[in-house]
C-alpha cells in the first residue's frame, strides 16, 4: 500500500474516530426538527395575580403587539406565563402569618387584569401558558417567614404581592427552599397541587393549560408526570431540566438535557427558550435581533425571554425597546412568522411540511449551523482537519 493510502486511511479512521466518539450530540441535532421558516414568539411569565397596574400594562402590550405584523400578517405573539394567587396579605397578618392564606386571581381585585388577558387572547397576540397556582410552595414560604423578618414582611404587607421581590430560591414552586440545599416535595403533592392549578387555569380561562412552564425553571420527572395527567402537551425548558436549588441558592441537579422536538417519557414535548431579552437589564434590540438571527441559521425556533418586570420597573423603556426589537427582527429577516409555541409543538408532532423542512439540502445546511454548540466538538474537528463538516 502507498504511502498516500495509508496517509488517506489513517485520516479516515481518525475522522471515524471523532465522529463516533460524538455520535449521540450530532445524531441528537440532525433528528431535531428543522423549521422551514424563521419563528419568533415572546415569552414573558409571571402575570396574573399580582400588582393591579398590569392591567394598564396588558393593554399597551395588546395594542404594540397588534401594530406588528409578519409577513402572512399575523401579529407580533406574547406568551403570558400565567401565575393564578397570591398571598391575602390582610388574612395572613390577622392570623400573625401562622398559616397561608391565598388570594386568587378570580378575586374581584383582579377583574381589570383578568379582562386584559382575555381581550388580548381573543386578539391572538396573547397565548397564556401555565406558570402555576403560586410563583411559590405555600409550606415553604412560611417556613422562611418563621427565620427572615423580610420573607414575613413580603407576606403581610399590604398590596397584592410582587413575587419578583422574593428570594429567587423561595420563587421556586416545585423544590422546598426554606432551607438550602433544597429538597424534594413528596410526589403525592406535587401530583395534587398541579391537578389543583390546572383546574385553576381551566375555570379562569375554560380550557385545559396545554403549555406549561416551570417557575425558574426547576422542576422534575414527578412535576412532568402530573402535567401530562392534567392535559399539558408542550413544556417550555431553558434546554435542560434543573431539579433542585443547591447550597448557594442557584438551580442545579441537572438531570437532563434536552433539544426543541424531544419527547419526554410521559409524552410531552419540549420547547427550548435560550434568548434573554431583559431591556430593564440594559438588554438592546440587538440582542434579540442576534439570537433571532442564529437560530434563523440553525433552523430552530426563537423564543424571547422577557419578564414582567420589566414592565413594571421601566413600563416606557421596556415597551419602546420591545418594539424596537420586533421591527428590528423583521427587517432582519423579512421572512419571519410570528408563532405561539402551542401551535408550534404541534407542527413538530405533526411534523407538518407548512413548518417543518423535509428537504435534506438545508436540514444539512441546519444540521451544520448547530455543531459549534456541542462542547468541544468544534475544537476537535478542527485539529483532526474536519473544520469543513462545520457551517
Amino acid at each position: 500500500m502507498s504511502g498516500i493510502a495509508l496517509l488517506s486511511l489513517a485520516v479516515l479512521c481518525l475522522w471515524s474516530g471523532v465522529l463516533l466518539v460524538f455520535v449521540r450530540p450530532l445524531m441528537a441535532r440532525w433528528r431535531e426538527p428543522v423549521l422551514r421558516h424563521p419563528v419568533l414568539a415572546i415569552e414573558s411569565d409571571d402575570w396574573g395575580a399580582g400588582p393591579v397596574r398590569q392591567a394598564e400594562l396588558l393593554e399597551r402590550l395588546q395594542a404594540l403587539l397588534r401594530s406588528v405584523q409578519d409577513v402572512e400578517g399575523r401579529p407580533a405573539v406574547m406568551t403570558l406565563g400565567v401565575v393564578m394567587e397570591v398571598p391575602d396579605d390582610s388574612r395572613i397578618a390577622a392570623d400573625d402569618a401562622h398559616h397561608y392564606h391565598g388570594l386568587p386571581l378570580s378575586a374581584p381585585v383582579f377583574e381589570p387584569v383578568r379582562k386584559a388577558l382575555s381581550r388580548g387572547r381573543a386578539a391572538g397576540v396573547f397565548a397564556l401558558q401555565l406558570h402555576g397556582q403560586c410563583h411559590y410552595w405555600p409550606a415553604s414560604l412560611l417556613a422562611a417567614a418563621r427565620r427572615d423578618p423580610a420573607v414575613r414582611a413580603w407576606l403581610t404587607d399590604p398590596g397584592p404581592a410582587r413575587t419578583e421581590a422574593l428570594p429567587a430560591p423561595l420563587q421556586s414552586r416545585w423544590v422546598d427552599a426554606a432551607v438550602l440545599p433544597s429538597r424534594a416535595h413528596d410526589a403525592g403533592a406535587v401530583r395534587a397541587a398541579v391537578a389543583a392549578e390546572a383546574a385553576i387555569y381551566c375555570d379562569l380561562f375554560e380550557t385545559p393549560p396545554a403549555v406549561a412552564v416551570a417557575t425558574t425553571f426547576v422542576w422534575n420527572e414527578a412535576v412532568e408526570a402530573a402535567w401530562r395527567a392534567a392535559g399539558v402537551e408542550t413544556v417550555i425548558t431553558p434546554g435542560r431540566r434543573a431539579t433542585c436549588r443547591d447550597a448557594a441558592g442557584e438551580p442545579g441537579c441537572v438531570d437532563r438535557r434536552m433539544l426543541a422536538g424531544e419527547v419526554s417519557p410521559q409524552g410531552l414535548l419540549y420547547l427550548v427558550r435560550d434568548v434573554y431579552y431583559e431591556p430593564a437589564l440594559g438588554h438592546r434590540p440587538a440582542r434579540l435581533v442576534e439570537g433571532l438571527a442564529t437560530r434563523a441559521r440553525q433552523g430552530r425556533a426563537c423564543l424571547v425571554e422577557t419578564h414582567r418586570f420589566n414592565f413594571l420597573d421601566q413600563p416606557e423603556t421596556s415597551l419602546d425597546l420591545l418594539e424596537q426589537g420586533l421591527r428590528a427582527a423583521l427587517a432582519r429577516c423579512p421572512d419571519l412568522r410570528f408563532l405561539a409555541p402551542a401551535e408550534l409543538g404541534r407542527a413538530m408532532r405533526q411534523h407538518d411540511p407548512a413548518w417543518i423542512e423535509t428537504r435534506f439540502v438545508r436540514r444539512l445546511h441546519a444540521w451544520r449551523a448547530r455543531l459549534a454548540e456541542i462542547p468541544r466538538f468544534a475544537r476537535v474537528a478542527r485539529l483532526a482537519g474536519l473544520g469543513w463538516v462545520m457551517a
